[in-house]
C-alpha cells in the first residue's frame, strides 16, 4: 500500500537535529520556534532533539533518524552536536566525551549521510555555543559540576568542525556570534549551558542569514519560498477602492520583516 502524507499539501521539510540546544529549541522562545513561525505556511520544522547526546551516539542511529528510503526526505537538515563531546573525561571513564579526531569523523559521517538522501537535501551545521564558566562552577547541584565543560574546549572543537565544512557544507559559528554581544555570559545563557530567548535569537539571526546567502536552488530562505494557499481568494480583505484585495498572508510577510 501507497504511504500517504499525514496531512497536507505537503511543504518543504526541515529537521532539526542534535542534542539539548536542539531538543530545548522549542521552549523559552528559542530559535526552533522562530523557525517555524517565519517559515509557518512555507515548510515544516521538524524536531529530532535529543539532550545529553554526543556524536558518536547520533552517529549510531544515523540511519533510523533519517532512514534512505523514506518516501520524503528533508529538504534541510539543522545539524548540532559538540557542547557534550567536548566536555572533560569523567574519573569513571563514563560521560558525554569524545575526543576531537573522533568527534571530527563522527560529523564527517554524519553530514555524508545526510546530503546522500537526496540530490536537494542541504545541510546546515552549528558550532558549539560558549559557555559561561562561573555560573557552571556555582552550580553544585548540576550535572555540569562534575563534568568539566570550558569555552577553550568549546573553541578547539567549533574550530575543528568549521574546517570539516568549509569545502561543501555551510557551518554557523554562534561560538564566536554569540559572544559579539557584550553581555552574552548573563544575557544569552540561562544555566550556563543553555541558549536563552537572546541566544536563541541570535542563533535564529545566523541562520536565517545563511539560508539568504546561500546559492542553493531552489532557494530556502522564507521570502524567496511559495506561501501555501497564497493566492487571493474571498476570504480576502477589500481595499478602499472597493475592487484591490489584500491577501491575509501579507500580513505574516510584514510580521516577518525584521527577519530579512
Amino acid at each position: 500500500m501507497q504511504e500517504k502524507n499525514m496531512v497536507g499539501p505537503s511543504r518543504p521539510l526541515f529537521v532539526l537535529f542534535g542534542s539539548s540546544i536542539v531538543q530545548f529549541s522549542f521552549s523559552n522562545d528559542g530559535w526552533g520556534a522562530i523557525l517555524a513561525d517565519v517559515y509557518a505556511r512555507k515548510a515544516d520544522i521538524l524536531l529530532r532533539g535529543y539532550s545529553g547526546w554526543n556524536s558518536r551516539r547520533a552517529l549510531q542511529v544515523i540511519d533510523q533518524v533519517f532512514p534512505k528510503d523514506a518516501e520524503i526526505q528533508p529538504s534541510l537538515v539543522i545539524l548540532y552536536f559538540g557542547g557534550n563531546d567536548s566536555m572533560g573525561v569523567h574519573s569513571s571513564g563514563l560521560g558525554p566525551h569524545v575526543p576531537l579526531h573522533e568527534y571530527v569523523e563522527n560529523m564527517r559521517s554524519i553530514t555524508s549521510h545526510i546530503t546522500s538522501l537526496s540530490e536537494k537535501t542541504r545541510v546546515i551545521v552549528l558550532t558549539c555555543p560558549p559557555v559561561n564558566e562561573e555560573m557552571l562552577r556555582q552550580s553544585q547541584s548540576s550535572i555540569f559540576s562534575e563534568l568539566v565543560r570550558t569555552n577553550k574546549a568549546c573553541q578547539k572543537y567549533s574550530e575543528a568542525l568549521m574546517d570539516l565544512c568549509e569545502e561543501n557544507i555551510k557551518v554557523v559559528d554562534i561560538f564566536t556570534a554569540i559572544q559579539k554581544m557584550e553581555s552574552w555570559r548573563t544575557a544569552c545563557l540561562t544555566d550556563g549551558v543553555h541558549l536563552s530567548s537572546e541566544g536563541s535569537k541570535i542563533v535564529a539571526e545566523e541562520v536565517l542569514k545563511t539560508l539568504k546567502e546561500a546559492e542553493w536552488e531552489p532557494s530556502l530562505h522564507w521570502k524567496s519560498m511559495r506561501t501555501e494557499f497564497g493566492e487571493d481568494s474571498s476570504y480576502d480583505i477589500v481595499g478602499i477602492d472597493g475592487t484591490t484585495t489584500v491577501n491575509i498572508s501579507d500580513w505574516t510577510f510584514h510580521r516577518k520583516i525584521q527577519w530579512e
